[in-house]
Parts: structure tokens; C-alpha cells; sequence
């Protein structure tokens, strides 16, 4: 499953409301990336190996890969 999603680094909590993922990560040496692939990882209930940044690394703009298994 692929998602287009924006993320909005320096957020109060880690959260997903309308296509947006809110973390609490800054968006500092790709913490900010870690933390979302962790965060995808824990709500589709995937192991973080299984989520992948496609397209935006150094964007707000972002798409993800989701493989269930």
C-alpha cells in the first residue's frame, strides 16, 4: 500500500489527523523520518523493516510504502 502523506515535524505529540502525521521529532538528521516510519510502523501494526519512504526524503511532502505481510 502506498500513502501520500505531509508530515508537520515539532508537533505537541505524535499523531495522524486528515492526511497529516503530527511528530514530536525535529525534523534534525532525519530524526524526524526515523520517528514516522516508526510511528506508520505501530499504527498499521508492521513491523518498521515493512515501511519505506518512496519519495521525499528531505520533504514535508512524503510517499510511503506499506507491505503487509
Amino acid at each position: 500500500m502506498k500513502l501520500e502523506i505531509k508530515v508537520v515535524p515539532n508537533a505537541k505529540r505524535n499523531e495522524m489527523k486528515e492526511g497529516k502525521v503530527y511528530l514530536n521529532a525535529p525534523a534534525v538528521e532525519g530524526k524526524a523520518n526515523q520517528a514516522l516510519v516508526e510511528f506508520l510502523a505501530e499504527h498499521f501494526h508492521v513491523k518498521r523493516r515493512d515501511v519505506k519512504i518512496v519519495k521525499g526524503i528531505k520533504s514535508r511532502s512524503k510517499v510511503v510504502e506499506i507491505a503487509k505481510n
